[in-house]
């Protein structure tokens, strides 16, 4: 019998592990016959695009894998040295580049889902990359492009302070940015689904700490940020798709 201390039984948390317990929601989206929601949330910014070379046609020296998982650590101090666009590419394929798209049912990705919904979306701060002006970008997974969403000279500065002023932000060469659309999710889960985006959040992320090695790039996770503020700054609601996680990349010291 295990062990639960009565102060693990308080609180939300213990209160969201129950509520979305399996078989304690009505019946989702999906059983009820509703559409999917979009596979990417609509840019309407009308801004800049920026190509992304195709990840095809990017050639990297090869890495051994057993060494890129025994090596994995977090890295917070970078050179100055930009990244390459190919390198950003490769990384921005490597955790949400798009293998099929299956009509407007659900995608498969470089990167495990649960029922290939993935409810993620990529925000990059650019601080360091050639030939794209340093701002804060949203990568189209399904174009394989770069949108400009911000073009703010003091961005960086936002973004490091609504991190709790972890310096390694705003000294990165990039810093990615993933946010959460719960309806992409919830669809076919219901609310057991909010559980499934944060392991989402984790694949994703532990793509980009293997596929950093790769290019010389080390990365740290961050999972400490002023939530509202964040979300502000993205000019997300909150609700409707909110920021879930944050890990800078730069190039190894």
């Amino acid at each position: 019998m295990s062990y639960r201390s009565p102060r693990s039984l308080r609180g939300v948390g213990r209160e969201f592990m129950q509520r979305t317990e399996h078989g304690n929601q009505p019946p989702s989206d999906q059983v009820l016959g509703r559409p999917p929601p979009p596979l990417e949330v609509p840019y309407t910014k009308g801004k800049a695009f920026i190509p992304l070379p195709p990840p095809e046609d990017i050639t990297l020296p090869a890495v051994d894998l057993r060494d890129a998982i025994e090596q994995r650590e977090s890295v917070r101090d970078y050179a100055p040295e930009p990244l390459a666009l190919h390198e950003l590419s490769f990384l921005l394929w490597c955790t949400q580049g798009v293998r099929r798209a299956v009509g407007g049912a659900f995608t498969l990705r470089t990167v495990p889902s649960a029922g290939a919904r993935h409810a993620l979306e990529t925000y990059l701060l650019i601080n360091r990359v050639e030939g794209v002006p340093p701002g804060l970008y949203r990568y189209l997974a399904l174009e394989h492009r770069l949108a400009e969403e911000s073009r703010d000279p003091d961005i960086a500065r936002q973004v490091t302070a609504a991190c709790l002023n972890q310096p390694h932000i705003i000294e990165s060469a990039a810093t990615f940015l993933w946010t959460a659309v719960p309806e992409r999710m919830t669809w076919r889960y219901g609310e057991r689904g909010y559980r499934y985006l944060h392991l989402d959040a984790g694949h994703v992320c532990q793509n980009l700490y293997l596929a950093a090695s790769g290019v010389g790039c080390g990365v740290c996770a961050i999972g400490a940020f002023d939530d509202a503020v964040m979300n502000r700054l993205l000019g997300l609601n909150g609700e409707e798709e909110f920021l879930i996680y944050v890990a800078t990349v730069g190039k190894r010291v």
